[in-house]
Parts: C-alpha cells; sequence; structure tokens
C-alpha cells in the first residue's frame, strides 16, 4: 500500500474534493474551511479562477474512492 496517498479525509473533504475534479464553471464549492485544509494537505490549491484539485488530490481521490464506496452502502 502507498501510504504516500492514504490520506484519512472528513466526509466534508472527500465531498469538496469530488466538487474540485470538475471546471471551474461548473464547480460547487461552499466549505471553504474544507478547502483551506485540502490546500494544507497539497490536494489543492488557489488558482486566478478558485480553488482547483492538484494532481496528488486526484491520486488521492481515485485511490480513496472505493473506500467510499464502502461508506455509500
Amino acid at each position: 500500500m502507498n501510504t504516500e496517498l492514504d490520506y484519512d479525509l472528513s466526509a466534508e473533504q472527500w465531498e469538496t474534493l469530488k466538487a474540485l475534479r470538475v471546471g471551474a464553471t461548473q464547480r460547487r464549492v461552499t466549505n471553504q474551511f474544507a478547502v483551506e485544509q485540502l490546500v494544507a494537505l497539497d490536494l489543492a490549491a488557489m488558482g486566478a479562477d478558485g480553488p482547483m484539485i492538484t494532481a496528488v488530490g486526484r491520486k488521492v481521490l481515485i485511490r480513496g474512492s472505493s473506500r467510499l464506496l464502502d461508506v455509500a452502502a
């Protein structure tokens, strides 16, 4: 297991990370605190159009998606 990509994110952080994966015009990010936390973890970055997901954030989202399925069940 790659511990470099193993993050223990809260449900709000996961939802915010998922929201950041879409284009800036379609994005609806309402939890600024979760965005700040994701930026601190280098999973998101602030750009000219607002917060955006980083390459590391995409990898974490893909890796954690199977874990999210367990929560939804």
